[in-house]
């Protein structure tokens, strides 16, 4: 079944003749109207200067040549004629030939456009007009006229009944029509190029290379290229940390397995084991359920969550603050600055999970953990501090990749972790479009996280 057209009754009727390239596109846009205005005005410009101009021009030469042949049909004779009529024509600029050869018909070039006004308004007003003739030379205008003497022809400048150099409007109006084109072309070749990158850029990625890529261009190009280099680093770093989670199951795993096996190898069916090794096996067990969560969190999809929703942030902090009472951990909200009753956007289950891997660190290594937070107009802080030793400064960066450990010879019953907690929670702040920020803290003296998210 042929999918309907979302383009409208117009678009599917010139969906044929619509070129598909945005080059071309670009250039029909932008080139058209420039063509469309200047038929136009070439239209009009006949219109008013070859047709009202003329008339009015040939008018007053219709006049003149009038009162030349109501002298020459006055005369008795054809020399009286002859000097009456030259004198008159000579005093009104015309050129009289008497007699002159018969003629018929009206001879005009085909690109003379005004010659037909001309020839029409000639032949409207003067009597006895036998034929006209515009082509033998351009600049003159020769009219035979019949009269009681014979034919004879009056010969006068053909600027008197149309303008001189009518084309240069039209020549001038095209030239620059053409060069408007050409830099217009420029302009837009320059406008498209940042387009073509970035479709170079996508396809390119989408075939498994990436290639170096910078926002350029207008406003909104920039915009899309942006967003494209956020995407692109977002997949980039998904990808690496799903094969560095890969690696730490391997690793992280193969440690509790290893005791279980020798725990397992050391039992025989006629000692049971005593409950010192059942609890080390339990131990080790609950040991790998924690690693296991803690990978779950880190890859569990984000299209699984709530969506995002206005959420009160009051209300949001002391939910999470009960659960962490609930679970053992002495955390407790000292400072809340902003409207208390305010609400910010954001999604709840991964807010959530990302507060609560910040308090377990705190607890973990801290006895005291704290919590602020800060509801501006545009952004939401939420600050965790705990008293416990910290971390150097120079380790600030490497705590937040996934199974990162500072002090990899802490023992495994210490409940220190998988290393996700820092990585989740800064997971969690880029998928709102914040950062996750990590420092010494100022009241505790210990490591302070602050997460950072739009309203």
């Amino acid at each position: 079944m042929t999918k309907p057209r979302e383009d409208g009754v117009f678009g599917g009727l010139f969906a044929g003749f619509v070129p598909r390239g945005l080059y071309t596109r670009a250039a029909l846009i932008l080139f058209l109207p420039v063509i469309v205005v200047t038929l136009v005005v070439s239209v009009m410009f006949l219109q008013r200067h070859f047709e009202g101009v003329t008339r009015q021009m040939t008018e007053s030469t219709v006049r003149e040549l009038v009162v030349v042949a109501e002298r020459i049909e006055s005369a008795a004779t054809p020399d009286e004629a002859r000097i009456i009529g030259g004198a008159i024509a000579g005093a009104l600029g015309l050129t009289l030939q008497l007699p002159a050869a018969p003629r018929q018909g009206d001879r005009r070039r085909a690109y003379d456009f005004s010659g037909r006004v001309v020839i029409e308004m000639l032949r409207a007003g003067v009597p006895g007009l036998q034929a006209i003739d515009l082509a033998t030379d351009e600049k003159r205008v020769l009219v035979v006229l019949q009269g009681r003497h014979g034919p004879y022809a009056l010969d006068f400048d053909r600027r008197r009944v149309s303008a001189s150099n009518p084309h240069q409007l039209l020549v001038l109006m095209v030239f620059t029509s053409l060069l408007m084109t050409g830099i217009a072309t420029i302009f837009l070749r320059n406008q498209l190029r940042p387009i073509r990158r970035l479709a170079h850029a996508a396809e390119e990625y989408g075939k498994g290379r990436v290639v170096p890529y910078r926002p350029s261009g207008a406003v909104e190009v920039r915009s899309a290229g942006t967003a494209f280099l956020d995407m692109r680093n977002r997949l980039e770093r998904q990808n690496e940390q799903r094969k560095l989670m890969m690696s730490g199951i391997s690793h992280d795993l193969r440690t509790p397995l290893t005791r279980l096996r020798l725990s397992l190898s050391m039992i025989s069916p006629e000692m049971p084991p005593d409950a010192e090794d059942v609890a080390a096996m339990e131990a080790d067990i609950s040991e790998m359920n924690r690693m296991v969560d803690g990978f779950l969190d880190y890859a569990r999809d984000e299209a699984q969550d709530s969506p995002a929703a206005l959420t009160p942030v009051a209300g949001f902090l002391d939910s999470v603050l009960a659960d962490a009472e609930r679970a053992g951990q002495p955390a407790r909200l000292i400072q809340f600055e902003g409207d208390a009753s305010g609400a910010a956007v954001f999604r709840a289950d991964m807010l959530r999970r990302a507060l609560e891997n910040l308090i377990g660190n705190a607890a973990r290594y801290g006895k005291v953990v704290e919590l602020d937070a800060t509801l501006g107009p545009r952004s939401l802080r939420i600050g965790v501090e705990d008293d416990g030793p910290g971390i150097p400064e120079d380790s600030l960066d490497a705590v937040m990749r996934p199974f990162t450990r500072l002090d990899p010879a802490r023992r495994r019953n210490r409940q220190q972790g998988a290393g996700l907690g820092l990585a989740i929670a800064a997971d969690v702040a880029r998928a709102h479009g914040g950062q996750l920020r990590l420092g010494r803290g100022g009241r505790l003296g210990g490591l302070r996280a602050e997460l950072v998210i739009p309203r």
